[in-house]
This record gives C-alpha cells, sequence and structure tokens, in this order.
C-alpha cells in the first residue's frame, strides 16, 4: 500500500495525472457506497469506475493528484452514514484514460471480505413519502431507500445484490427502475426497493389464515380497539400485539402465550409518546431515534398510567419506536402504544413463515398481518439498556447483526474459529483470519429440535456469507449442553470444551482487546464447574489459556435439583437450615417463608441429600433473598427474582450486613453470606423498608467483591478486573461495584458491544479456542 503522502517525490505537478486502486472492506455494500463514490467523483471531475466485488467495494480513479488526495480524504471522512470502513486500501494503479466516471456491475470471485450490512430504521426521506399523498409511495408499508430499509434478514448470498435477496421474486415497474439506476436518486442500487405497483403486498387474516376483504388498516384499527390480539410480520419475524392501554388484553395475550411474568416490550407512535409514560435522556432518546432502532429499557415514570402487567413488579419498560412503514401504518391518533412481544411460543424459535405462524400462533391471535416478502435470516429486536451513561447490551440482534468485533489474533498463525454459545440466550460467534468475530443474531434457547434446526440453518447462513469454515472450535464444558452437541457435530476441526466463567472472562478480555492476565469476576446463575458442582459467583485469575479460581461462594443444595430454581423459596430454605440449623431453619422458613405445607417434605429432601446438586451461584443467592423478602417465590423467567430485587436497590442507604470475605486463610476463599441472612432477619422483625434491606444487601455483594479483588491482587499483583455474567445486568451492583474497584486503583473492564450474560459468551469461547491452539494447551486446571 502506497499512501498518498508518501508519493509527493513522484510528483512532476499538480496539473499531472495519477491513478489510484482502492478497495473497502467492512459495511460497504447495499449502503449507498457506490453511489456516494460515483457523485464524489463527479463532483472532483475525476474518471474511473466502482463496484462491489467479493473483496469489498473497488474503485478505480483517475486525475490530477489534489484532488485524488480530496477523494480519499472525503471518503474517510464522509462516508454514507450507514457505511462503516473496517480497512482502507489505497494504492497506485497503471493510468488508463478513462473519460469518465461509472458504476460497474458486481462480480464474484474466491475470496469474500465484506459485510451483510445490518437491517436499517426507516429514514426521514421514506417517511415523509408514505404520508404524501402526492407520492407514489404513499401508504406504501415496504418504502425503502439506500438509507434504511431491510439488509441481512433478506439476504441470501453474495455479493449484496437483488437477485440473491427474497426481493428477486418481485420485478421492478419502470419508474422504481429509472430510480434504481439512477446514480443521482436516493434508490440508486437500492436493492429492496419496491412501490405498490410492483413490491410486496399486506393482508390482514384471520386466525386460521383466511384473507379478510377491505382496507387492512381500518380492519386492524378496529380490532385493536375492540381488544384483539394481532400477529404482524415484521422485518426479522412475527411480533403479538394489542392496545397496551387494554389491561384486560394484556392479561389475556399472557395466558395464552403461557408468559404470565416476563416484561412485555411496547412500541410508541413517536418520541412524544414516550415521554408521556417515560423518562427519556438524551442519549436514550439518540438510541430510540437511531437507524438501529432497539428496544430501549427505560424507567417509568412515577404516576405511569400504564397497566401494571405491561411488566410486572418492575419499574422499568422496554420501548422501541416504529422502524418500519409498516409499522408507521399501525397507529392513528387514537392507537398510540402497542405491545410489540416476540411472536413465538415459550420456547420455540420466532415465527417468520406465514403458513408456520398461523399454525404455531394462531391459538395465540385474534388475527395475523401478513406479507409476501419473505424473511430469509429470522432476526429478533435488540435490547439495551443505558447505565451511568454507558449503552449495555441485553440482547444484541436487529440492527447490530452481522457487525464485527475485533479480537486479539496473532497475524503469523491465522485461522477460522467457531464459539458455540451457551444453551440460553444463545448466539454463535465466527471468527475471521483477521481477527473479525461476527457474533450472530440471538438464537435463544437451544433446548428443543426446532431451535436446534434453527442454530444449524442460522450457522451454515453465516458460513456461506463469510465464505470460511471453522478449523477451531470452542464450546461449553457442561456435559448436557445442546450448543456444545452441535458443536461436536462439526467435521474437521479442533475442539476445545472452555469452563463457562472462563469463557465469560475471556469474552470480556476480547471484546476489550486484552492479552494478558486478569482478574475476572463473573457473577451468574449457572455454569458447569470443573468439580462437577454448579458455579456462578466465581472470582477467577488468568488469561485465555487458563484460569485459577480464587474464590467463591460457599456451595448451597439445591433442593430438588431444577425445581428450586423455579421455586426460590426452597434456595431459602437450605440457607436458613444451613446457617441457623434445622429446627430454628425450619421455623424461621415457616414464619417468613409461608409455604407450610410444603417446607417440611423438602426439608425431608434437603436431609436425604437426594437430587440436591451444589450451587455457588449468585443467582441463587439473590433468589433466596428475594423469596425471603417477598419480592419474588416463583419464578416463571430467567432471572425474575434478582431481577425484581434489584430494582429495589435505590441506594437510600450506605449501610450493609457485612462482607462475606470471613477470612483469606483456606484457598480458594470461600465467602459465606451468613452475615447477610441474619442481618436481614434482624430488619424484618424491626419492620424496616423492603427497599432498605434490598440495598443494604447490594452493598454487601459490592463490598465483599471489592475486599476479594483485593486479596487477589495482592497475590497475583494484578491489577485489571473484568466483569461479566448475567448478574451485571443489575445496574445497582455494576455501577457501584465498578466505581468502589476504580477509587481502590483497578482499572475495571466490561461488555460495550455485546451482552454481558450468555449472549456473549461465545465470544470468549472463540478467543481461549484459538489461543489453546495457537499455544498448544487443551487442559482446565482448578
Amino acid at each position: 500500500m502506497v499512501p498518498l503522502a508518501d508519493r509527493k517525490s513522484k510528483r512532476i505537478n499538480d496539473s499531472q495525472c495519477f491513478a489510484l486502486a482502492i478497495l473497502c472492506r467492512g459495511t460497504v455494500q447495499g449502503v449507498g457506497f457506490r453511489p456516494f463514490i460515483y457523485n464524489l467523483a463527479k463532483e472532483l471531475d475525476l474518471s474511473g469506475w466502482v463496484l462491489n466485488s467479493t473483496r469489498g467495494l473497488e474503485v478505480h480513479v483517475e486525475g490530477p493528484s489534489d484532488k485524488l488526495e480530496v477523494f480519499v480524504r472525503r471518503i474517510k471522512e464522509e462516508p454514507p452514514r450507514l457505511a462503516r470502513i473496517s480497512s482502507m486500501e489505497v494504492e497506485k494503479a497503471d493510468w488508463c484514460g478513462y473519460m469518465d466516471f461509472c458504476i460497474r456491475r458486481s462480480t464474484g470471485e474466491e475470496e469474500t471480505d465484506v459485510l451483510v450490512p445490518p437491517d436499517t430504521a426507516v429514514c426521514s426521506d421514506c417517511i415523509k413519502e408514505v404520508f404524501d399523498y402526492t407520492d407514489r409511495h404513499y401508504l406504501y408499508p415496504f418504502t425503502n431507500c439506500t438509507n434504511c430499509g431491510p439488509r441481512f434478514t433478506i439476504v441470501r448470498d453474495f455479493p449484496y445484490d437483488r437477485s440473491k435477496t427474497t426481493m428477486s421474486l418481485f420485478p421492478m415497474c419502470d419508474e422504481c427502475r429509472e430510480e434504481y439506476n439512477n446514480p443521482a436518486d436516493r434508490r440508486f442500487h437500492a436493492q429492496p426497493v419496491a412501490c405498490p405497483r410492483c413490491g410486496p403486498r399486506v393482508i390482514l387474516t384471520d386466525s386460521t389464515g383466511q384473507e379478510i376483504a377491505g382496507d387492512w388498516r381500518d380492519h386492524f384499527f378496529h380490532f385493536i380497539k375492540e381488544g384483539k390480539i394481532v400477529g404482524i410480520k415484521g422485518l426479522g419475524g412475527f411480533h403479538l400485539s394489542c392496545d397496551a392501554h387494554h389491561q384486560e388484553t394484556v392479561a389475556l395475550l399472557r395466558e395464552r402465550k403461557g408468559r404470565p411474568a416476563k416484561p412485555l416490550a411496547v412500541m410508541a407512535r413517536d418520541l412524544d409518546t414516550v415521554k408521556k409514560y417515560c423518562r427519556v435522556s438524551e442519549q436514550e432518546e439518540k438510541l430510540l431515534s437511531g437507524v438501529e432502532a432497539p428496544i430501549v429499557v427505560l424507567d417509568r415514570l412515577d404516576f405511569c398510567a400504564l397497566p401494571p402487567n405491561l411488566a410486572p413488579g418492575l419499574k422499568t419498560l422496554g420501548v422501541m419506536l416504529p422502524y418500519t412503514p409498516l409499522h408507521l401504518l399501525l397507529f392513528n391518533e387514537e392507537v398510540d402504544l402497542l405491545v410489540m412481544t416476540s411472536g413465538n411460543p415459550s420456547g420455540l424459535p420466532l415465527e417468520k413463515d406465514n403458513r408456520e405462524a398461523v399454525e404455531r400462533l394462531g391459538g395465540i391471535a385474534d388475527y395475523f398481518i401478513m406479507h409476501n416478502r419473505d424473511i430469509e435470516n429470522r432476526t429478533d429486536d435488540s435490547v439495551l439498556r443505558v447505565a451511568g451513561g454507558t449503552v449495555r447490551f441485553n440482547r444484541r440482534s436487529r440492527g447490530y447483526v452481522p457487525r464485527p468485533v475485533e479480537i486479539p489474533m496473532d497475524p503469523d498463525f491465522p485461522a477460522v474459529v467457531l464459539g458455540a454459545g451457551g444453551e440460553m440466550k444463545n448466539s454463535f460467534c465466527l471468527v475471521k483470519q483477521d481477527g473479525s468475530a461476527y457474533p450472530s443474531q440471538y438464537m435463544g434457547e437451544i433446548d428443543t429440535l426446532e431451535a436446534m434446526e434453527n442454530y444449524r440453518d442460522s450457522l451454515d447462513k453465516f458460513e456461506r456469507f463469510l465464505e470460511v469454515k471453522p478449523e477451531i472450535v470452542g464450546y461449553d464444558m457442561h456435559p448436557g449442553y445442546n450448543s456444545s452437541k452441535l458443536a461436536k457435530e462439526i467435521p474437521e476441526t479442533e475442539k476445545f470444551a472452555v469452563q463457562h466463567h472462563h469463557g465469560h472472562m475471556a469474552a470480556v478480555m476480547a471484546e476489550n482487546m486484552l492479552n494478558e492476565p486478569v482478574i475476572g469476576v463473573i457473577l451468574d446463575g449457572t455454569g458447569y464447574g470443573l468439580d462437577g458442582n454448579i458455579w456462578g459467583c466465581e472470582f477467577l485469575a488468568g488469561d485465555y489459556l487458563d484460569f485459577t479460581r480464587h474464590a467463591h461462594l460457599s456451595y448451597i443444595p439445591l433442593i430438588g435439583g431444577e425445581r428450586a430454581v423455579k421455586n426460590p423459596w426452597l434456595v431459602s430454605l437450605a440457607y436458613l437450615i444451613k446457617y441457623f440449623g434445622e429446627k430454628e431453619g425450619l421455623s424461621l422458613a415457616h414464619k417468613f417463608l409461608g409455604n407450610n405445607g410444603e417446607i417440611s417434605s423438602a426439608a425431608r429432601i434437603l436431609s436425604s441429600g437426594i437430587n440436591c446438586p451444589l450451587a455457588s451461584s449468585t443467582g441463587r443467592l439473590f433468589d433466596a433473598v428475594s423469596a425471603l423478602l417477598g419480592v419474588c417465590r416463583k419464578t416463571t423467567y430467567e432471572g425474575q427474582p434478582a431481577i425484581q430485587l434489584g430494582e429495589l436497590a435505590t441506594g437510600v442507604t450506605g449501610e450493609d450486613y457485612g462482607s462475606m470475605l470471613v477470612s483469606a486463610s483456606k484457598k480458594p476463599l470461600v465467602l459465606s453470606p451468613q452475615c447477610i441472612f441474619r442481618g436481614l432477619l434482624r430488619d424484618m422483625d424491626k419492620g424496616e423498608p423492603i427497599e432498605k434491606m434490598s440495598t443494604k444487601f447490594h452493598n454487601s455483594l459490592i463490598n465483599t467483591i471489592a475486599d476479594t479483588v483485593q486479596v487477589i491482587s495482592g497475590e497475583t499483583g494484578l491489577k485489571k478486573v473484568v466483569f461479566s455474567g448475567g448478574t451485571f445486568h443489575n445496574e445497582y451492583l455494576a455501577a457501584e461495584s465498578q466505581g468502589l474497584l476504580g477509587e481502590r486503583g483497578f482499572e475495571v473492564y466490561t461488555h460495550k458491544q455485546l451482552p454481558t450474560n450468555d449472549g456473549g459468551i461465545c465470544l470468549g469461547q472463540a478467543a481461549v479456542a484459538y489461543w489453546r491452539w495457537h499455544k498448544d494447551v487443551s487442559v482446565n486446571t482448578l
């Protein structure tokens, strides 16, 4: 590569002409880059050509050297708003004497080094057209242009051209083709371009899929105000929708879907509507209105008039704005807020096809809004939360996938690596030889045949898009995980089992480009430990190759195994008996837990030790405290007791119940929450407010984290700390722990591009597998 600045000695004068070959890699196709290059070259009176290839965006440009420098600088500084340039190569080329600048047809070659663009929210220009009755796109649900619209969800193959998307079934009319072929038009080479004459169409059906004649919008508004539930085919799959103001309809939706308490997301007509119900910071407003248009978890206003069963037991609400023209058309003056929850039966992948949606959702939805543009790649909505001024992912999917994350790799030892992901909140990750990691869209739970088939299909498509095949595979060492079984099926690969919490630690390291030993604080619900027990409150020290377990929460038996996860009072009972003895523990349990009919039988199971696996889990500790305080005694969705308890921690007091680090002599350190339970029972007897008790519990955990890291640092000399695990979605815990460690001189690294839950673990698995392969290391040690 010869930068322009290095070729000044080759110039004769500013009027002498040169030729350059430019290659841009990254998200450079389907984002208006070719018309941008074309118009920039025309503006500067340069000649040559631009094209999309499987290598990226290629440019051959000729002209005076001063104009070429301006041309290169403006590509770097003023790219199209949806473009992301990961690398840009500029080389001297042979002069060809072109008389004009043109856009050449795409080429297909052996090497692929381009990205499928993420789907993008409808732009302001298209919105204007949708509501302009003089425009031919008036009220058209599939209006799009180069700056917005479907991308990843419709693409089938490379290069990214209409013929290789699900829009190939819709030949363009003369007007659309004229816009498509006009480099000065914002629809120039916009692959999904369409209008009412030539594009997809919407229909409204009953629950059996029979089309209902008439205007679909009129019917929809009527049904919504009647309290009906409507399945809506969107960008990446189906939503189940109803009027968010109708408490009875929301309850009916929960009953039909079997989702009694998990928060439901809503879609608001506009930002003003959002602000009627929630607090919205400037940062949150930018997220809601951005091209990714995710669900943003917001704090509800104190006197929010919305039904409490939208998010039972929570003070927050997941909100998004309309991100397609179809969504815009779902609102009018009377309809301002709709429930928009994932359209899938509980435990199954998101529905994306019309026939299957009718078959599987027909017992939930009264009606369907469907269209005939196929969804190639199902993609759930992304979910984000702003915490302490930092954007955190709860779920990384639509709008962000398939953007890459750069991780550390040795360029002298390139390899393609797969991180298979976990069992819940699954995403997998493919890493190319240059260290570009491509986390997949959200897969969800991999515990059904349908989910496993979706996983295989999505992995196959990622391999085709990236034109790679894994050579190395990292997977969770849990013997029962389906994701690990799927990973083991992949032929001709070197495979590495990665301990769950090591994977979490490595994910934060990789995302932050760390390649050195660190202290890992990993707090979550469940992970298979090296000793065969359930881990989940782990203080590790190590790197990608190996780790040492320096400290953990004391083990507690889970009465009935998985039953204890679904019934948190069982974990409370186990803790009470452990720290107060069987007689007093049972007495306290009867007094505070209230399950008199089951407590005695559960205590007998605990005494027998049958089906009582040991766990050192932060998630189960939160469960026990939540149940003891009466916050949540039955779990209906993952993390419910901890989430509801966490929302009660408001910082109302700086008091705590003491640190769980009571002795630094035994190795590994064993953290005892006995002080927490004794303190909670004292405060409960005194009638202290539940917010104060929750805060004191959190403060104890925060101080324990800082004290334990301090001891480990004294033993290892390490000062860099990484946080990971689902418990760190707890805003108060994460912010206060990070702040306290910062005061003590530690550098704390967290997730910023991936979820801290198991949705990000795939990146760590890939990093561990790669470096173990590179250094020929394959064995975990305690």
